[in-house]
C-alpha cells in the first residue's frame, strides 16, 4: 500500500517545480504522486532510474495524458525521435548523430562568437534589451539554421513556427493545440520545400545528408519530414529558453555574472550550473516496462509513468554538501539533457553555443539587471521566458 507521500499537481500552470512544496516532498520521501503519474525527486534515485533498462522513454503517451488522442499533433508526436524506441530509434539516431558530435560542432564556435557580438551590437548603445526577442531567439535560430543547413535569412519565420510548436511540451498543450497544429503545418510545408531543393541541388549540410539517406533506402520520406520538423523546433526552442533562464539565474547572483564577464573560460561551467539549478526541461518522463519495486513504498506496475524532476534532483543536498549556485564548482551531473539512450542528441551544440553566448552577454553588459518581471511560461513542463527585459549601462558597439 502506497501511503504518506505528497501530491504534486504538475498539470497546474500555477505549480512551481522549484518551490518549497517540492523541497518538502523531497525531504519526506524520494518520490511523490503527481497528475502525470509518479515523480522521483532525489539525485541518487533519479540517476539510477534513468539508467534502468526496466524503463523506457514515456514521452509517447504525453498527448493522451492531456486528452489528445487524434489529429495532426498526436500522429506526429508518435513518430518523433523522443517517442521512438528500439531499432527505429537507434537507426534514426545513428543517421543524425554525425552532425551533432563535438568534433562537428567545435569548428562552428568562432562563428557563434561573431554572431553573439553582432546581436549585442544592435542594442549595446541603447542600454536596454528584450533579451528573448533581440538575442536568445535570433541566436538560437541562426545557430540551428547553420547547423542543419537552412537559409539563415529565414530564421524569423522558422523561429515563429518553432516557438508555437514548442508549446507541445507545456502543461497548456491542449489549450494551445490549434496553434501547435498550425505551426506543424507550416513547418512541414517549409521542410518539404527544403528537401525538394536539396534533392535537386545537394549541398554539404545535414539536410542533404538526410536526403541521400532517404534515396539510399535508410530513411523513409515520412521519417525525413518528421525528423526535420522535430530538429527545427527542438533545436531552437530549448536553447532559446535556456539562455533566458541562464541570464535570470546569473543576474540573481551578480558576483557570478561579473566573474563570468572577467573569465569567459567559465562559460562551460556556467552552462552546467544554470541547467542544474534552473533547467528549461523541468521533468523527464519514463514508463515502466514491467512491474518494478523501487522501494520506500513505490511499487510500479507495467505501464506506470514516472516523472524525473530535474531541479529537485539537481539541487538535492544528499548528492552535494553545498548545492548553492556557483559557476566555479563542479557539482554532480544535472538532468537537463535527459539520460540513457534518450540523452539529448544536440547536447554538444547547446553546451557550446551557450558557453559562448553567456560570457559575451556578461562582458558586454557587466551591470545588467532585470528591467521588470518579464513574462514567463509555467514552471512545470518545459519552461522559460516569453519576454525578459534587461537594462544596463550603455556600452559602445564592438567595432
Amino acid at each position: 500500500m502506497q501511503t504518506g507521500t505528497r501530491f504534486l499537481d504538475l498539470a497546474d500552470p500555477a505549480f512551481d517545480v522549484t518551490s518549497a512544496e517540492v523541497r518538502r516532498a523531497r525531504e519526506e520521501s524520494f518520490w511523490a504522486r503527481t497528475s502525470y503519474g509518479y515523480a522521483v525527486l532525489r539525485h541518487a534515485e533519479v540517476t539510477a532510474l534513468l539508467k534502468d533498462r526496466r524503463f523506457r522513454q514515456g514521452n509517447a503517451r504525453w498527448p493522451a495524458q492531456n486528452g489528445i488522442t487524434s489529429g495532426m499533433f498526436s500522429d506526429w508526436w508518435q513518430k518523433v525521435l523522443l517517442s521512438l524506441e528500439g531499432a527505429d530509434h537507434l537507426r534514426l539516431r545513428r543517421l543524425l548523430n554525425p552532425a551533432f558530435k563535438q568534433g562537428a560542432v567545435t569548428p562552428m564556435v568562432p562563428g557563434f562568437t561573431e554572431l553573439a557580438h553582432e546581436l549585442v551590437d544592435a542594442f549595446s548603445e541603447r542600454g536596454t534589451v528584450e533579451l528573448i526577442g533581440e538575442f536568445a531567439e535570433p541566436y538560437a535560430s541562426r545557430v540551428l539554421c547553420r547547423l542543419i543547413g537552412l537559409p539563415e535569412g529565414e530564421w524569423a519565420q522558422v523561429a515563429h513556427w518553432a516557438d508555437d510548436l514548442g508549446k507541445s511540451f507545456g502543461v497548456r498543450v491542449k489549450e494551445d493545440l490549434p496553434r501547435i497544429e498550425r505551426a506543424l503545418e507550416g513547418l512541414y510545408g517549409y521542410c518539404d520545400e527544403v528537401v525538394r531543393d536539396r534533392t535537386a541541388a545537394p549541398r554539404d549540410d545535414l539536410v542533404s545528408d538526410l536526403v541521400r539517406s532517404q534515396q539510399e533506402g535508410r530513411l523513409s520520406a515520412e521519417e525525413l519530414s518528421v525528423a526535420l520538423v522535430f530538429l527545427v523546433f527542438a533545436g531552437m526552442e530549448t536553447t532559446r529558453n535556456q539562455i533566458g533562464l541562464a541570464v535570470q539565474t546569473l543576474l540573481a547572483s551578480p558576483d557570478q555574472w561579473r566573474l563570468l564577464a572577467q573569465r569567459p573560460d567559465l562559460g562551460r561551467n556556467a552552462v552546467e550550473e544554470v541547467m542544474r539549478v534552473n533547467p528549461t526541461v523541468t521533468w523527464i518522463t519514463r514508463e515502466a516496462l514491467e512491474d518494478v519495486d523501487l522501494g520506500d513504498g513505490l511499487e510500479l506496475r507495467e505501464g506506470d509513468i514516472v516523472q524525473v524532476l530535474s531541479h529537485a534532483a539537481g539541487t538535492d543536498p544528499r548528492a552535494q554538501p553545498d548545492p548553492s549556485f556557483d559557476i566555479t564548482v563542479e557539482h554532480p551531473a544535472h538532468m537537463g539533457f535527459g539520460g540513457g539512450v534518450h540523452h539529448c542528441l544536440g547536447h554538444w551544440v547547446a553546451r557550446m553555443d551557450m558557453a559562448v553566448a553567456l560570457p559575451v552577454l556578461a562582458a558586454r553588459m557587466p551591470d545588467a539587471r532585470a528591467d521588470g518581471p518579464g513574462e514567463w511560461l509555467p514552471v512545470s513542463g518545459n519552461t522559460g521566458a516569453i519576454r525578459y527585459p534587461v537594462a544596463f549601462t550603455p556600452t559602445p558597439r564592438r567595432g
